[in-house]
């Protein structure tokens, strides 16, 4: 249990001190006349002595009695651990508490000193107000000009900085607590369609690009993920690929093979005979390398040279040139893929898992227009299914044995594209 005390006068005066002038039958201390008085001591959850000093006796009692409380509770504090700067907890707390990889990292990293260091890093974490972080929030956009789904992943971020300082007891509550989140701004994704994915590997200048912008549409992985695709994942018995890493470049380490940034990205994909054909003959056509930094790669450069994602991204406008379609990034061709698994009737769930989402609702969120044209054809198949034969002819009956549903009612257009 915490106590009181006197800061000004000696609990144990000698026989021959004198008596304090102010203050009767009392020995006064070196620390007379300087400070506040009344000092509360009391013990910490983990046996460490706390103190606060206060002008009345009064209130030293009443902020023990509180302390006692929050540590019966469950609810104390460190008085102290709040003054801790936004910039130090950010960096020598928050930071290292996150389960990611080097190069996400150096991204948190950027984020940090580019739009909360400058504003609150030299501020005390418990100093920052609700209306401050309403008013941060809303500088990512006026100030710092940021678009897109950015001002929300950077908010993310910091709001994740004070919601460990709560869980650390740090702050009792974070500023953003009841500051709702930017809006994630994405626009809606238009992939291309199965007759431009034919176009573009029609009009690709090398076997290479072809087959890799067939390979990417068929399995939806990212650019890194082709790129450092191993024969050695690729199981052409059991039609299935193993996707456990990807080709990426830092700067000053150049390119290199890393991990995938979350679990979630660590997948094993089904394969269709379409693409398991299809690498097999790129195979016998390109023998991967046994040597060198390309060693196992299915897709290299000349002499086994690595892909850099610069080539990559040129050899895809250059062939969507060639073609004379709209300029696309390798990323729609994943946005391809998720279309048609969406248009073929798969869930949701199954389709992150496919794409290895870190959660349904980043798939949802990005293809929750398609999900909507899927949600159509639903309809379409229920109003075939019941309608009357006498209103509808004959031409629009639905098979129950077959499940076949009439071409012009049943079938939306990326489906009627699978058939072809």
């Amino acid at each position: 249990m915490g106590y009181v005390a006197d800061r000004w006068h000696k609990t144990r005066p000698g026989p021959d001190e004198p008596e304090c002038g102010q203050h009767k039958g009392m020995v006064a201390s070196a620390s007379h006349g300087r400070g506040k008085r009344w000092q509360a001591r009391y013990d910490d959850p983990n046996g460490k002595e706390v103190t606060s000093l206060w002008a009345t006796k009064v209130e030293a009692e009443r902020e023990i009695t509180k302390q006692e409380g929050a540590k019966q509770s469950g609810s104390w504090l460190d008085p102290k651990a709040g003054k801790v700067t936004v910039e130090r907890f950010a960096l020598d707390t928050w930071l290292p508490a996150q389960s990611i990889i080097g190069r996400s990292e150096t991204e948190y990293l950027g984020v940090l000193r580019r739009y909360l260091f400058p504003e609150w890093g030299h501020r005390e974490i418990r100093s920052i107000k609700p209306s401050e972080a309403g008013a941060w929030q809303k500088l990512l956009t006026t100030k710092y000009k940021l678009k897109g789904t950015y001002p929300h992943r950077v908010a993310r971020y910091v709001r994740g900085v004070f919601r460990l300082a709560v869980i650390d007891r740090v702050i009792p509550v974070s500023p953003f607590e009841k500051i709702p989140a930017p809006a994630v701004d994405e626009s809606t994704v238009q992939p291309p369609d199965i007759a431009e994915v034919r176009q573009l590997m029609e009009a690709a200048y090398h076997d290479r690009w072809r087959t890799m912008i067939e390979v990417t549409a068929l399995t939806g992985l990212r650019s890194g993920e082709v790129r450092g695709l191993r024969l050695a994942r690729v199981d052409f018995l059991r039609r299935t690929m193993l996707v456990d890493q990807q080709l990426v470049y830092e700067k000053k380490k150049g390119m290199y093979f890393d991990e995938l940034k979350t679990g979630a990205g660590l997948r094993t994909l089904p394969l269709n005979r379409r693409v398991v054909n299809l690498l097999a003959a790129y195979v016998e056509r390109h023998p991967v390398p046994r040597d060198g930094l390309g060693a196992g790669l299915i897709f290299t450069m000349p002499a086994g040279r690595l892909i850099g994602e610069s080539t990559f991204d040129y050899a895809l406008k250059s062939t969507c040139k060639r073609a004379g379609v709209k300029a696309r990034h390798w990323h729609e061709l994943r946005h391809h893929y998720a279309s048609v698994l969406i248009a073929g009737g798969e869930n949701p769930k199954v389709v992150q898992r496919r794409l290895g989402h870190k959660d349904v609702m980043t798939t949802l969120r990005t293809y929750s227009h398609l999900f909507a044209e899927a949600e159509e054809k639903t309809r379409d198949v229920l109003d075939a299914a019941w309608a009357d034969p006498a209103e509808s002819g004959a031409g629009t009956e639905f098979s129950a044995a077959s499940g076949r549903v009439p071409e012009s009612r049943g079938r939306s257009g990326a489906v009627s594209q699978l058939r072809a």
